[in-house]
């Protein structure tokens, strides 16, 4: 796999001379992030075998955003709100469906019934409900009569702090109070033999430059590619960039259920998702007050907003009895394929 990184100083060769070839600058991006993807997963793995799967997991999501945080700060230079609440949504709605279902199916195809700690997997559902809600009341705060552009910015900054505190509080739970809940099965053997606590955290800060370096060049040529073959925005941002935002979680997470490690394939697809919700679109936010031409507000569009809430509502359902199978990881990726086909027929603008 590792022979895949040929295609990212091709990549960056056709995005400086031939920015023009929007395909082959896609695909060479697309393929450089598979083997630096690989990387981030074993990184995470390591993290795991020594210090749980409740902070292996917290670490890969954190490391696996921080690709999309620097996609979506770009965006906000530009000034394009829709882009960046769209990738959030479809960030959010991938991890909990996509990357969750494709891990479910796959360990589920391995394993006949796998197990997790159901505690904790309702923990982590019930903060993404609590994502749902500030993404509601936002959008319906919109549509009230009287409501002026001010007043939705207020609102959305005052929402925003309550998610980052919340979010701090959150940590505090998974990493001290009640860090048993998201540890997973003790594995002598996988305690030993690994490397150490320091080179894998190099390992996952170099993998998540190379991945940002690629996302971006991926995320500028995507657009115009995906608009030739007469995608709309809304699908491009919600699933196609979604998808690809997600390579390294979605890896690492297939690969953790094949081991039978749910409780670590849980704690990134999950905690990716809540990360996203309570701290980057927060983050995005408060930073769009200095950062970009206009303020980012948390109006959503009914559409999105309806995407996360029924994506929340039957991954709380799936992973609310503490185990796993494949149907199930297949009913996480039908729902997934139902969102895709619906967006994919919208009108392109």
């Amino acid at each position: 796999m590792n022979l895949l990184l040929i295609f990212a100083p091709i990549a960056i060769t056709l995005e400086i001379f031939a920015p023009e070839r929007y395909l082959l600058v896609f695909l060479s991006s697309s393929l450089a992030i598979v083997p630096l993807a690989g990387w981030l997963g074993r990184a995470t793995e390591h993290l795991a075998a020594r210090m749980g799967d409740g902070v292996g997991g917290l670490l890969n999501a954190t490391f696996g955003n921080a690709a999309e945080l620097i996609i979506a700060l770009a965006a906000l230079r530009a000034g394009l709100h829709d882009v960046v609440k769209a990738s959030i949504a479809g960030s959010i709605v991938g991890n909990i469906l996509l990357v969750l279902g494709a891990a479910m199916l796959a360990g589920g195809l391995r394993h006949s019934e796998q197990h997790f700690n159901a505690a904790g997997a309702r923990s982590q559902a019930t903060m993404l409900m609590l994502a749902a809600i500030a993404l509601i009341l936002p959008a319906a705060f919109q549509l009230r009569v009287g409501a002026t552009a001010e007043m939705l910015d207020q609102l959305s900054v005052t929402i925003s702090i309550v998610l980052l505190v919340v979010y701090v509080l959150y940590l505090a739970f998974v990493l001290i109070t009640h860090s048993a809940l998201f540890q997973g099965p003790y594995r002598q053997e996988e305690k030993e033999a690994h490397m150490s606590v320091s080179r894998a955290i190099l390992a996952l800060a170099a993998a998540t430059v190379g991945i940002a370096w690629m996302s971006e060049i991926m995320v500028g040529a995507i657009e115009p590619t995906a608009h030739e073959f007469g995608l709309s925005a809304v699908f491009v941002g919600v699933f196609v960039v979604a998808i690809l935002g997600n390579a390294a979680e979605h890896a690492t997470a297939i690969t953790a259920a094949l081991k039978d490690r749910m409780d670590l394939a849980l704690s990134i697809a999950m905690g990716s998702s809540i990360q996203v919700a309570l701290f980057v679109a927060p983050v995005l936010l408060l930073t769009s007050i200095f950062l970009g031409p206009s303020q980012m507000d948390l109006a959503f569009t009914g559409g999105l907003v309806l995407m996360v809430l029924l994506s929340t509502l039957i991954t709380s359902q799936v992973a609310g009895d503490g185990r796993s199978d494949w149907l199930k990881g297949l009913q996480l990726l039908a729902v997934y394929i139902v969102f895709g086909l619906t967006f994919f027929f919208l009108p392109t603008k």
